[in-house]
């Protein structure tokens, strides 16, 4: 495929995938869907990110089950639970995420609001300083890690200076930063650009987009983030991660094995 028929292609994926009715009913942003304030959709979202692996709907169950610890007020919580009250999360498990990772998960947060000025500070002080989301990555990594702990949790906690992709939180950041009209994507913060978000990579968007000739690097790292992200810059230089409806939707969606064959 040249370089225009896979943009023509990606683009009619973007419209078919990217729409609310569609792909919300079936996706863990549902979860900061349910609140109204930006520090409740933050933190809710936060977590549903974090959690965001393994079958679809055991992750927004897992995700509504820790909503429910939380009362469903997300910050309210964080600001104002004493010490005792996270002890209710040391029964939760998803999958090797276990209760002590939650608190801990918990604790960071509570850290980052009370101390630190939220979470968008966090991400946007940082993109102000660097203008580099890999550094911003690499802060968050640091601030988020600021506490002491077991190094058993630090598995659930992206790092990129190890070139991990940071999946998780890439999506949490096109969750908070990108202004979509369709109505998924929230666009609350307003400081750092859509153009420089990266591609949150999994499987399925990796898969295809090796198939398409967008990724040569075989493994789903760092360096295949920056890869695949700036082919997409290239197609949309403004928004290039709304491609990643796109390339999900085939993977995920979409029951045709080779797409390369099928869009020739």
């Amino acid at each position: 495929m040249t370089s225009k028929e896979i943009k023509q292609l990606l683009d009619e994926k973007y419209i078919a995938y990217c729409r609310s009715d569609f792909f919300i009913k079936t996706d863990p942003i549902q979860i900061p869907k349910l609140f109204e304030s930006k520090e409740d959709i933050e933190i809710s979202g936060f977590l549903a990110a974090s959690l965001a692996w393994g079958q679809r709907p055991t992750i927004i169950n897992k995700c509504k089950e820790l909503m429910q610890y939380m009362d469903f007020v997300p910050y309210d919580f964080i600001m104002n639970a004493p010490d005792t009250d996270f002890e209710r999360f040391k029964h939760f498990k998803h999958r090797t995420f276990n209760g002590y990772d939650c608190i801990y998960f918990m604790r960071s947060l509570a850290k980052i609001y009370r101390q630190d000025g939220g979470l968008e500070s966090i991400f946007t002080n940082s993109w102000q300083r660097h203008q580099n989301m890999f550094k911003v990555l690499s802060d968050w990594y640091h601030s988020f890690t600021a506490l002491p702990a077991e190094p058993r949790v630090l598995r659930h906690i992206a790092n990129v200076d190890k070139g991990s992709a940071c999946k998780r939180i890439n999506m949490f950041l096109r969750w908070m930063v990108r202004n979509d009209s369709k109505g998924i994507d929230f666009g609350l913060w307003k400081n750092i650009p859509m153009s420089a978000l990266l591609i949150p990579l999994d499987l399925h968007t990796g898969n295809i987009s090796r198939q398409l000739g967008l990724l040569t690097r075989k493994q789903n790292d760092a360096i295949a983030v920056k890869e695949l992200t700036e082919h997409l810059q290239k197609f949309d230089p403004i928004d290039p991660i709304r491609y990643d409806f796109a390339l999900f939707g085939l993977g995920a969606f979409n029951r045709q094995n080779n797409y390369k064959e099928q869009y020739l």
